[in-house]
């Protein structure tokens, strides 16, 4: 908003982009501070509209940190939002005893009920951009799901395609984007046959204005066979480490904007940009092993997610045994990572690599087997949980 500025402190570099590029798109003067002592200097000398901290900082405790700015002159009057990693509720308490005035977890829904408090605290202007759906993050965005896993090799990126191409037929009037985010080098343009021009690395190198909606509704190749529309993931790693984390951002909002369901595979790539896009989902698809020494690696992601405020009411957790039918069983499963399974991939033998290798999706090339039928069943699932999540 023109004439309007937010103070953003947050020591998380990739969180403090993220919501710079959204308030900037929203015409807003950003300035963002690494510590919270850089933000008090800051806050005093600038004197935002706003300021939007993670009071998990590490140089200032939260209370210190907001009882500096109520007790200055400067910032006494200063709108606070607390935008937390931390779930726990001591904190929050903490914050709002001090004088912070909103405090939200970090989550999907964050970006939402700010721009509901934006429109509350401004005046009518951003409220008006809202109703006319002007907002990339309008109630009115898509579905936005997240496969990752915590080792390669675990069939994540096949598992994402073929409930994606089921996801689109029993949604058949909807709109459906995968976004192979793998990086350096993506993997499901190769399993779906996709050789097309534009990938992940190309649209990232063009300026942000030019990949609107429309760049990518029109340009992104639908497969007659898979039947959703597809961004590959970059073709080569050199290509892909070249990439800026802020572009990535900016690209799933757009997605968000264009279509329907979104459809996001970060396999094992878990870091501070997937970890927003984590944080952001309607729902989060985890693939778990059968093998003992991989699935101790997806109890420490999971571990990790939960202490990022992830909440496990959105975890689709499938175990995968189509990969090898060796391992542990569902229980032994759920027991060490801490999750229920919703859904359990049956061994397939050699029809799960013979699939991907014929660049078909299994519900089309063994329509008979139990496989497809549980593709149908928890395409459907996830839907409704990711609605449910969404609009309660």
């Amino acid at each position: 908003m023109v004439g309007r500025s937010i103070l953003i402190v947050d020591d998380n570099p990739a969180s403090r982009i993220y919501h710079a590029n959204f308030f900037q798109g929203k015409q807003f003067t950003v300035i963002e501070a690494p510590t919270g002592k850089e933000g008090l200097i800051i806050a005093w000398r600038d004197q935002p509209d706003l300021i939007l901290f993670d009071p998990t900082l590490r140089d200032i405790t939260d209370r210190d940190f907001v009882y500096k700015l109520r007790n200055d002159s400067r910032t006494e009057k200063t709108r606070l939002i607390a935008l937390s990693s931390d779930p726990g509720a001591a904190r929050r308490e903490i914050c709002l005893r001090a004088g912070v005035d909103e405090y939200l977890i970090k989550s999907s829904q964050a970006i939402l009920v700010l721009e509901e408090i934006l429109a509350r605290i401004f005046d009518t202007e951003y409220r008006t951009n809202i109703a006319n759906g002007t907002s990339n993050h309008s109630k009115e965005s898509g579905l936005l799901m997240v496969f990752l896993s915590a080792k390669g090799g675990t069939g994540t990126s096949s598992l994402c395609a073929n409930l994606a191409m089921n996801i689109q037929r029993a949604e058949p009037e909807a709109s459906v984007v995968v976004a192979d985010l793998v990086l350096p080098i993506g993997s499901i343009g190769s399993i779906v046959g996709d050789d097309g021009k534009i990938n992940l690395a190309t649209a990232a190198g063009l300026p942000s204005g030019q990949t609107n909606t429309e760049y990518f509704r029109r340009n992104l190749q639908k497969s007659e066979l898979w039947q959703f529309q597809l961004l590959p993931g970059s073709p080569d790693p050199q290509y892909g480490n070249m990439i800026q984390g802020e572009r990535i951002g900016q690209i799933v909002d757009t997605l968000c904007s264009a279509y329907d369901f979104i459809i996001l595979d970060i396999g094992r790539s878990l870091s501070r940009i997937s970890l927003l896009l984590i944080q952001r989902a309607d729902l989060i698809v985890l693939i778990v092993p059968t093998d003992q020494s991989t699935i101790k690696l997806t109890q420490t992601v999971w571990n990790y997610l939960q202490t990022q405020g992830v909440d496990n009411q959105k975890v689709y957790a499938i175990l995968n045994q189509a990969v090898g039918s060796e391992g542990l069983t569902r229980a032994q499963a759920e027991e060490i990572v801490g999750l229920p399974i919703k859904t359990t991939m049956p061994y397939m033998g050699g029809n799960f690599a013979s699939a991907n290798n014929l660049n078909q999706p299994i519900t089309i090339k063994y329509p008979t087997d139990t496989a497809s039928m549980i593709l149908k069943g928890t395409a459907g699932d996830m839907v409704s949980l990711a609605r449910r999540r969404r609009f309660g």
